[in-house]
């Protein structure tokens, strides 16, 4: 099992930037494709972006490509995302989550079916 714990998120104005860390630690948390999916309320989550295990691979939402960067060290068992141009609709609280089901070194998970384990959460507010 992996355990997540999320942070960075907060308060920013629209065009502002924040960064958000997800730490994991457990088992061999460091061979799972990392992901970062996000939730309105009232609302299912929606997929933001995946790395692979390897980081050699990522995919995006398209309502997030080029505004968003996700990445991770593998050496610190962290994915951040990195997001940049916000906007009052990316207005969420943003989970982290693990595949915990592919065991693919190269594989980037694309919904949140894939993903077994999750964080806890953290709020990304924007205003306008």
């Amino acid at each position: 099992q992996v355990q997540l714990v999320e942070s960075g998120g907060g308060l920013v104005q629209a065009g502002g930037s924040l960064r958000l860390s997800c730490a994991a630690s457990g088992r061999t948390s460091r061979t799972y494709a990392m992901g970062w999916l996000r939730q309105a309320p009232g609302k299912g989550r929606e997929f933001v972006a995946s790395i692979s295990a390897s980081a050699g691979s990522t995919y995006y939402a398209d309502s997030v490509k080029g505004r968003f960067t996700i990445s991770r060290d593998n050496a610190k068992n962290t994915v951040y995302l990195q997001l940049n141009s916000l906007k009052p609709d990316d207005t969420d609280v943003y989970y982290c989550a693990a595949d915990t089901y592919s065991g693919s070194y190269w594989y980037t998970p694309r919904e949140e079916a894939d993903f077994g384990s999750w964080g806890q959460g953290t709020q990304v507010t924007v205003s306008s």
